[in-house]
């Protein structure tokens, strides 16, 4: 969701973008629209406006003067203004941090890691016996059906008693 080419991003944008961040397409409704203190924290962060400039217990001060739990634009400015006021730290300074900072993402810190035993570990043409077994040819995962065997359950189940059957009438 990156602005398109040659438009550049606007704080009004980027809050909207931050806004929604981690939330689902159904919760992402204008009726929840407005930021909350996790998610603006997470836009300070990405923008390194945390911990340089200011920390998770000053954002959370300003915040809570807004006695809300998701604050609007209009209010988010006013929050800036607080913090930018607080700290002293020049308005336009912390905008630009947050204008530029990039579409919301994750911080990539629990990266994959394939090297060394791990890869070897993971390499499931190396499986034998009945471990190949839980794996597919491209070395996707079978799920439940890789470890147990799975029965239809439509046949002939013992004990079963069919009405005026022989065990009915002896």
């Amino acid at each position: 969701m990156s602005e398109s080419a040659g438009e550049q991003p606007t704080l009004g944008s980027q809050f909207k973008k931050f806004s929604v961040f981690g939330l689902t397409h159904q919760q992402a409704t204008p009726q929840t629209a407005g930021i909350t203190l996790s998610n603006a924290d997470k836009w300070f962060k990405q923008a390194g406006v945390i911990p340089k400039m200011v920390t998770t217990t000053d954002t959370s001060i300003c915040f809570s003067k807004l006695k809300q739990k998701k604050i609007d634009f209009k209010d988010f400015k006013k929050y800036l203004e607080d913090i930018a006021a607080t700290k002293k730290i020049p308005l336009e300074e912390l905008k630009s941090k947050l204008i530029n900072c990039g579409d919301p993402g994750t911080n990539h810190a629990t990266k994959a890691v394939s090297g060394g035993a791990v890869g070897r570990l993971t390499d499931t043409s190396k499986y034998t016996g009945q471990h190949k077994e839980r794996f597919d040819e491209s070395g996707k995962g079978k799920g439940k059906a890789g470890r147990e065997d799975l029965h239809a359950n439509d046949g002939y189940v013992s004990g079963y008693k069919e009405k005026g059957s022989y065990n009915d009438k002896h």
